[in-house]
């Protein structure tokens, strides 16, 4: 469940991977079209404030997670792992913390040094992020493939929308092990009132919505 956290972390992909040992990909250089599609995504998520719904986490192993996630940009998400995960992830616009129930820890993370950075950014501009390494139509998706960054470990980011009324739909790691996690999202309401404690850890209480 620790590796699989960063799959949560690569929603927003800060793509500028310092890990160990690896070249990070290189990046052709982009067509119009190409630049079209990232000024389009790159509205879409600006135009995101607020938003809210469900996920479906499948890991390394095959094991699959569920929970719900809460945006509020900028900078500020949630995501709550149902039961038996004991995970909950909290960004509350400097530092991103991962909760462990059962471990009874916290670890935090600066947020411009994880991949939550892209997405909970005020103003996002990929066609000029130059970690983006690809990006493609499929089968009424827009792929776009990009660095992911961490400071520890060096892998890949597919993050998936539906075209051409664009949203996002689920993205997909690929750990320095080759190992890969997807998540993916459903039940998305956007424009919601979120309230602000949604945001705020309470490390003594329990894992709800109202901490």
């Amino acid at each position: 469940m620790r590796r699989s956290f960063f799959a949560v972390l690569a929603i927003a992909a800060s793509f500028a991977l310092s890990g160990a040992g690896q070249p990070s990909p290189a990046r052709a250089p982009l067509s119009d079209e190409q630049k079209a599609d990232l000024d389009r995504v790159s509205a879409y998520l600006n135009s995101m404030n607020t938003l809210e719904g469900g996920f479906t986490q499948i890991n390394p192993d095959g094991s699959i997670n569920q929970g719900m996630f809460y945006i509020d940009k900028p900078g500020r998400m949630r995501f709550e792992y149902e039961s038996p995960a004991p995970i909950l992830l909290v960004s509350d616009g400097s530092t991103v913390a991962v909760q462990n129930k059962r471990l009874n820890t916290v670890d935090r993370y600066p947020l411009w040094t994880t991949p939550l950075k892209l997405i909970l950014d005020k103003d996002v501009n990929l066609k000029h992020n130059s970690a983006i390494v690809g990006v493609e139509h499929q089968q009424g998706t827009l792929v776009i493939q990009a660095r992911a960054s961490s400071m520890r470990a060096q892998g890949n980011i597919t993050l998936v929308f539906s075209d051409p009324e664009l949203e996002l739909r689920q993205w997909t790691v690929v750990d320095a092990q080759g190992l890969s996690t997807t998540v993916a999202l459903r039940d998305m309401k956007a424009g919601v009132d979120l309230a602000p404690s949604l945001f705020v850890l309470n490390e003594k209480s329990k894992f709800t919505k109202d901490d």
